[in-house]
């Protein structure tokens, strides 16, 4: 190795030690999702640099997506996906799948990819952690309301065995389903869920990584991500239609999260290299943040 590339190496270890300092011992939520969980290589990295946040003493906590998956395996099955104000409609053979691509595919992987890279964790379906009501029809356009199935609402929730494992040193790995107080299984938003258990835990931030930079003024314009935010702005982006569609609930659940306690959130593109550690240990970040 040439002694520049060496000190430069050096010199990012030596950017990143405040950090480490200030969040040793704090929690982060971070949600992962969208087509950034397509790509093996960069799921890989995404669960390396979890393994480093918490071999750092940070205590890490992933809340993971699955929707393309779900929608490719209820295509093998025969059943088209549908959504209605951007959300799945889930019926009983539909909930069935979600739970198995969830919590019988995607999470043991997830936790299986973490203790190959050195680290420890430990899977939980949301429905233990997670409560819900069934949502009522939802009304989309002038069209008659429609019963959109099993999806939930989030209703409350159950962080004693989250808070256990972090304890223990492990990374709790969770899925976004909910027990209903029915006894029935609901699909919840991701974002909403992450937002839930971020703002339980009192967690210093929330992350949520996906396939886009942050909040952008102008999508097809890759210079317009807006750095930071804060409610009053956030408040005008959305009169102003520029947060709108996918990216409304993210904001809509981190907001949330705020108001119960978290510190920060932020959101950055899962897709670039160790963009997770570079929004936290480097002074300038890579995404957009929302501040109280």
């Amino acid at each position: 190795m040439k002694r520049t590339e060496a000190t430069r190496r050096a010199e990012a270890l030596i950017e990143a030690l405040p950090y480490i300092q200030r969040f040793r011992g704090q929690t982060f939520v971070i949600k992962y999702g969208g087509s950034a969980m397509d790509d093996d290589d960069v799921v890989d990295r995404l669960l390396r640099d979890v393994v480093f946040l918490e071999a750092v003493g940070i205590n890490p906590v992933l809340v993971h997506g699955g929707g393309k998956a779900i929608t490719g395996r209820m295509r093998e099955a025969g059943i088209p996906a549908r959504f209605v104000n951007g959300l799945r409609v889930t019926d009983a053979a539909s909930i069935r799948i979600v739970e198995e691509v969830l919590d019988g595919l995607l999470n043991p992987r997830l936790v299986h990819t973490i203790a190959e890279f050195g680290g420890r964790a430990r899977g939980f379906s949301g429905r233990t952690i997670l409560q819900a009501n069934k949502l009522p029809p939802q009304q989309e356009g002038k069209a008659a309301p429609v019963d959109i199935g099993f999806v939930g609402e989030i209703t409350g929730v159950d962080l004693a065995e989250v808070v256990a494992t972090i304890h223990q040193e492990t990374v709790p790995v969770i899925s976004p389903l909910a027990g209903g107080t029915d006894g029935a299984v609901y699909n919840v938003n991701a974002d909403i869920a992450a937002g839930a258990i971020a703002g339980g835990l009192k967690a210093t931030k929330l992350v949520y990584l996906s396939d886009v930079p942050g909040i952008m003024r102008d999508p097809s314009q890759g210079d317009s991500l807006i750095p930071s935010v804060n409610r009053e702005m956030i408040a005008k982006l959305v009169k102003e239609e520029i947060l709108a569609g996918g990216m409304l609930p993210k904001v809509e659940s981190a907001v949330g999260a705020l108001d119960a306690g978290v510190g920060k959130v932020h959101f950055i593109d899962g897709r670039i290299p160790h963009s997770l550690l570079l929004e936290i240990f480097t002074t300038s970040g890579i995404g957009t943040e929302i501040v109280p």
